[in-house]
């Protein structure tokens, strides 16, 4: 089995699941029927480092909607700052019917920082 320290980019992973596994209401009993894995087993990923399959890592990310490229490709995501990360992550978990909210205050903070520059 997989250890972390094997696999660059996956330090976050276990943790990574267990917050959006709790922001999308989701049970571990029940993220683990979706992924059809043992509840332990989820536990041990989530808490314990542990890396799971590639068919249950792709079931883990599609399901709790986190970036496929933070696993496989950190040199990328790594250029990103935390906190561009963190917003990331919240906007993929935000229900759709919110999004235009969201848009709106991201136009409005644009418009701010360019009449700040100007």
């Amino acid at each position: 089995m997989a250890r972390i320290v094997d696999c660059p980019g996956f330090e976050t992973f276990g943790a990574d699941i267990k917050e959006a596994r709790k922001a999308k209401r989701l049970t571990r009993k029940d993220l683990a029927e979706k992924v059809n894995v043992d509840t332990r087993y989820l536990a041990n990923i989530e808490n314990k480092g542990t890396i799971p399959s590639l068919p249950v890592i792709i079931q883990l990310v599609k399901i709790c909607g986190l970036p496929m490229e933070r696993y496989f490709n950190p040199t990328v995501m790594r250029q990103e700052s935390k906190l561009r990360e963190r917003v990331g992550q919240k906007l993929r978990l935000c229900p759709e019917q919110y999004l235009s909210i969201i848009e709106g205050a991201i136009d409005g903070a644009i418009q701010l920082g360019e009449t700040e520059e100007a």
